[in-house]
């Protein structure tokens, strides 16, 4: 058996973006196509083959510790955007005020496609999605700018809403209006509990 399967499910890309210094702000810049090299889309600051370790990983790695960069890419979907600006009482939330990298339409639960999952273009643009991204607190600041007193209901608004990482596995172009397919792992999931019983 193959260790991936193609879906039945695609996407369109809606959205492009990077954050150019993430040191001055987390809003990202949108952009029309882009071109996803090994260490992640070009100039944004997120990218790089390697990264210090952030406050995700303490339980692991004594924060600062390079790792591998599998955090290249932030994607979320229009439809779960959409459900976020809901629960926060705006019509729409601009994804470059989430840092976003990507902003697909048409997967649904998109914030919880496995992990190992691919999204290839038909240029052969592959992304892997690593995992679930959790929200901070560094959208709120950005949403607080544009709409104030709804910076803080960000986070209670976007769990497990706020998309997912992924890293470049295959170099190539993106651009919005491209159509992405979803090739997801045919491992089934983990039950430790009944191979124990076993």
């Amino acid at each position: 058996m193959p260790a991936l399967v193609r879906s039945d499910l695609t996407a369109k890309i809606a959205w492009l973006g990077r954050v150019p210094n993430r040191d001055a702000s987390l809003r990202a810049e949108p952009l029309d196509r882009v071109d996803a090299a090994m260490t992640g889309f070009e100039g944004e600051a997120h990218g790089g083959l390697t990264r210090p370790s952030c406050s995700r990983f303490t339980m692991l790695y004594e924060r600062g510790t390079e790792i591998r960069n599998t955090r290249q890419i932030s994607i979320l979907s229009v439809e779960e955007l959409a459900l976020i600006a809901s629960k926060m009482g705006l019509e729409a939330l601009d994804p470059a005020l989430l840092g976003a990298s990507m902003v697909v339409e048409g997967i649904p639960d998109f914030s919880h496609v496995p992990p190992g999952s691919r999204l290839q273009t038909p240029a052969g643009t592959v992304l892997t999605i690593d995992l679930e991204n959790g929200p901070c607190q560094f959208p709120a600041k950005e949403i607080e700018k544009e709409r104030p007193g709804h910076g803080k209901a960000f986070k209670p608004s976007a769990e497990g809403l706020r998309g997912v990482t992924a890293w470049v596995e295959r170099e190539g172009p993106l651009a919005v209006g491209d159509e992405i397919a979803l090739f997801v792992p045919t491992q089934r999931a983990w039950a430790p509990m009944a191979m124990a019983a076993q």
